[in-house]
């Protein structure tokens, strides 16, 4: 048997071969892709690609060989459409993006729209982005107020996208891909629990806390050390708030924000109440217009892909390939579609970056019903 170091160098000058071949094969790739803007021709075709693995597996034996050259395969190709995208970027053939670049939001004659209540963190994180004196109303649902900004009632709906503990808002992402509304900005909200009571009540004479099943769950520890106390959910913290005030009962108690509590004139009884004193949770600022702010840093995308193997696998490499870096990624079912399913994936840019456009361009291009949700 021949010795490691001989072997290796046998590796290293095959691979010489390999890395020379290589360039000369994206030479041609090159070629080809100005041919491909010159014609308006599409870069990515299916059904040549997948005669071209069928074609290399057949020329190698063995299943091990066959599926690591078709695996060879499926890269090479992969960085011949990554390179013919640049191509048609830097030659104009991207299409303009619908979306407007613009400066500033107008927060000062804004009308806002938040979901819930007075108190409700909701209005916290409305206030928090746009300013006290922002006019606004709030709607009973999500859904009530992605149609109020669809039908003009308001220009802007600040909604939860996001908790640091409890995870992602589900029905948020199938409103974002229901409703023809765009992201436009974010603001994260500490979410700091507080037990509050009417004025002059006492722990000790509390018997009674209302709140959102979440918050409930959210400040256990706390609400373990009482094991007297009745614990009611009710739809959110505030209404919680709303209810202690109305009833007007010093036996009864809100676990809800110190701004809750100070919307509806209640003590806070006890501060920071939370299991997690990290909580916060990430709103989103949504309107109908397809705008970006010039200094937008994110963008959110929705697309659907072929229900076959590898098909997620070569989507992210559009990702890896132009460094952009993403920071999320979830998965929803397609209504009348058993077990299909779309992906929603945050990643860092600005629409105007030509990495950003080239890497747009390639997923357009290989995936389905692609849908961007906002750059902010």
């Amino acid at each position: 048997m021949e010795s490691l170091e001989v072997l290796r160098d046998k590796l290293d000058k095959i691979d010489d071969q390999i890395a020379e071949l290589y360039e000369q094969r994206m030479k041609v790739c090159s070629e080809v892709g100005e041919y491909k803007v010159k014609a308006g021709r599409k870069v990515f075709d299916r059904q040549r690609e997948k005669e071209k693995l069928t074609d290399v597996a057949s020329k190698v034996s063995g299943d091990f060989n066959k599926k690591g050259i078709q695996e060879l395969y499926q890269q090479l190709m992969s960085m011949s459409r990554k390179l013919q995208y640049r191509q048609l970027v830097e030659a104009g053939a991207l299409g303009r993006l619908p979306f407007i670049r613009i400066d500033d939001l107008d927060k000062n004659n804004a009308r806002v729209v938040f979901q819930g209540t007075e108190g409700a963190y909701g209005q916290a994180a409305m206030h928090q982005f746009f300013g006290e004196d922002v006019n606004n109303f709030h709607v009973r649902t999500f859904r009530e107020a992605m149609e109020a900004i669809e039908e003009g009632a308001a220009d802007y709906a600040v909604l939860p996208i996001e908790n640091s503990t409890a995870g992602p808002v589900i029905e948020m992402y199938d409103l974002l891909d229901e409703f023809e509304n765009y992201i436009v900005a974010e603001t994260i909200l500490p979410v700091v629990h507080t037990l509050s009571g009417l004025p002059g009540a006492k722990l000790s004479d509390i018997k009674r806390v209302y709140s959102k099943t979440e918050a409930l769950m959210q400040t256990n520890r706390f609400l373990d050390d009482h094991p007297d106390w009745q614990r009611i959910s009710v739809v959110n913290t505030a209404i919680a708030a709303k209810k202690v005030l109305e009833d007007n009962d010093m036996s009864q108690a809100a676990v809800c924000s110190a701004y809750a509590a100070k919307v509806y004139g209640l003590s806070v009884l006890e501060d920071k109440i939370n299991d997690d004193s990290d909580n916060s949770t990430r709103f989103i600022v949504v309107t109908n217009q397809k705008v970006f702010l010039k200094d937008a840093s994110k963008i959110s995308i929705r697309f659907e892909l072929p229900h076959q193997s590898g098909s997620l696998y070569g989507i992210l490499s559009h990702f890896i390939y132009n460094d952009l870096n993403m920071t999320k990624i979830e998965s929803r079912p397609i209504k009348g579609r058993p077990w299909e399913y779309c992906f929603f994936v945050d990643f860092e840019g600005n629409l105007e970056e030509p990495a950003v456009k080239n890497a747009i361009r390639g997923l357009r291009e290989e995936s389905q019903n692609l849908k961007i949700l906002g750059n902010y």
